[in-house]
């Protein structure tokens, strides 16, 4: 799922940290630039004059917007695949993807957007064999399934509890500021307090407006800032109220696919934008925006990236046998490189996630898992999918966790919302107002860890690119051997606790271009071992 942060936690974020950070600050270097960022910069700079061998990165997310300015240079095309003929030209399943290939939506043409949690979906597969049931009597397996329905009833019921005064006290903000806005005769994000104040009209829309105005501007906001963060959190609430956490909504039948038929691979679309292309959109844009164009921003992995949009990821929890496929998809098309910015707290079919992931290291294919948003300590039971496969002690090879971390290298570097682990997340890097790429040419800075793993899929890429005799496997060491230590004592995110950083993931750093592409200079390809880091390269003290 993509997290959508609330108010509070948007509020809390834009008064806490700096707000003097360069939008590129993510791209910059801490020792020249006096930003923690990945050096992206300082490493391409480096590699100036060498060649660089085209690299795939395959984006599995909510869709991503190929026409952007800043990115329809850099979309990846499928070779064997004749435009708009509605011919399957090079046989792997797929007709006319021409970019990438669609999970989540139709032969039809129509596509998924909203989506219920995966607690959802299981309570809803249990609840018909349970519903008015006693727990006396069921045999050992069927208790453990009806404690499940139990729990995740009460669950339910108590989220869509807390959600629903809420949605009754937000959402009628935001509808006096829509009518308001339209009685001034502009749009929303153009009103400002001095239109509000002028306003004759006396209905109870424009005095609840009014009323917000002097309290508003007194803290410096501006109506299009509030409107944002207003709008933002009812679209929040109105998504995990009416369709996240709603038993009665099904979106799958636009797909019109058994989702529990994990042998079948070949539905949905060529469709790989979607109807909310902003977070693939935004993830591409850290990953490889075209560089040196004088629009927009400069991704992290340099002039040689291509991505491919695999679209398997809605507003609400994706599904397990959708992300499978979305693996095995980008593997066979020629990915070296998947982004999965992505997480839910259920995986019902997890072996089959993990059959992928299997696959995807047999092929040398890295994949890059954003750590979640929730401010917690990350286990195998409350994230997914993660690098540990069911019922055994064994991880992938070729799988990175990424932590989020600040523009701020001082007590709040570690991003307040990110997830941490000693042992289960790898490594940190920048996700916290990261400024890049959004669907119709736009531009913003959003935070999540969805963010920071994008940051690391670069650098991946990077090494795959200039150094391409490297195996996944080494890249992954590379990355994670050359990560800059952080001698810091940090608040620890979802707490007022003070900590190590080096506690927090298990290379205790945060990732960095130059000296992974420093390192990988003295690593010999297809050898086992990565050559030691050089500790001179290690700027962070």
């Amino acid at each position: 799922m993509k997290k959508l942060f609330t108010l509070a936690l948007l509020l809390s974020t834009a008064i806490t940290f700096a707000q003097d950070a360069p939008n590129d600050w993510w791209d910059l270097d801490r020792t020249d630039n006096s930003y923690p960022g990945v050096s992206a910069n300082k490493a391409l700079k480096y590699l100036e004059g060498k060649t660089g061998q085209t690299v795939v990165v395959a984006v599995i997310d909510s869709g991503v917007d190929i026409e952007h300015e800043d990115l329809k240079d850099i979309i990846w095309t499928n070779p064997g695949e004749i435009a708009g003929n509605g011919i399957d030209d090079d046989n792997n399943g797929y007709v006319d993807d021409i970019h990438g290939w669609n999970f989540i939506g139709g032969k039809d043409g129509r596509n998924i957007d909203k989506e219920n949690l995966e607690i959802v979906r299981v309570y809803n597969t249990l609840k018909s064999k349970y519903n008015n049931r006693n727990r006396e009597g069921l045999s050992k397996k069927e208790k453990v399934e009806y404690d499940t329905y139990i729990e995740y009833k009460e669950k339910i019921e108590a989220e869509r509890a807390d959600l629903e005064p809420t949605v009754m006290q937000i959402m009628p903000i935001k509808e006096a500021m829509d009518k308001v806005a339209m009685n001034i005769g502009k749009k929303p994000m153009e009103v400002t307090w001095e239109d509000v104040e002028a306003l004759k009209t006396k209905d109870a829309f424009t005095g609840i407006v009014q009323g917000m105005a002097a309290r508003a501007s007194a803290q410096g906001a501006t109506f299009s800032d509030t409107y944002g963060q207003i709008k933002g959190y009812a679209d929040y609430l109105d998504q995990s109220y009416n369709y996240n956490y709603n038993p009665d909504f099904d979106a799958r039948d636009i797909v019109g696919d058994n989702p529990g038929d994990l042998d079948d691979r070949n539905y949905g679309n060529n469709d790989v934008e979607g109807p909310d292309a902003m977070h693939g959109t935004h993830v591409s844009g850290i990953i490889a925006a075209v560089r040196g164009n004088g629009i927009g921003v400069d991704g992290v992995a340099g002039p040689n990236v291509r991505i491919m949009s695999v679209r398997a990821v809605p507003n609400g929890d994706e599904r397990d046998k959708d992300v499978a496929n979305a693996i095995r998809y980008a593997v066979d098309n020629g990915a070296s490189v998947i982004n999965m910015s992505f997480g839910k707290g259920a995986s019902p079919y997890k072996k089959a996630v993990d059959a992928a992931m299997k696959y995807a290291e047999k092929n040398d294919v890295l994949l890059v898992h954003a750590a979640g948003n929730d401010g917690k300590m990350l286990t195998l039971t409350n994230n997914f999918p993660n690098d540990t496969y069911e019922g055994k002690k064994k991880t992938s090879k070729t799988w990175i966790t990424v932590g989020a971390s600040s523009s701020d290298y001082g007590e709040t570097l570690a991003a307040p919302f990110s997830n941490y682990n000693k042992k289960m997340v790898d490594v940190f890097a920048p996700g916290h107002r990261i400024y890049a790429t959004f669907p119709d040419d736009n531009y913003s800075a959003i935070s999540g860890t969805s963010m920071a793993a994008p940051m690391v899929a670069g650098i991946a890429a990077m090494l795959r690119s200039y150094f391409p005799d490297l195996k996944a496997k080494q890249v992954k060491e590379i990355i994670l051997e050359s990560a800059l230590p952080v001698n810091l004592d940090v608040v620890k995110p979802g707490s007022d606790e003070k900590v190590s950083f080096a506690e927090l993931s298990a290379t205790g750093g945060l990732a960095n271009a130059y000296t992974a592409v420093k390192l990988a200079e003295r690593t010999k390809g297809k050898k086992k071992k990565v050559a030691k880091r050089d500790e001179s390269l290690m700027m962070f003290k």
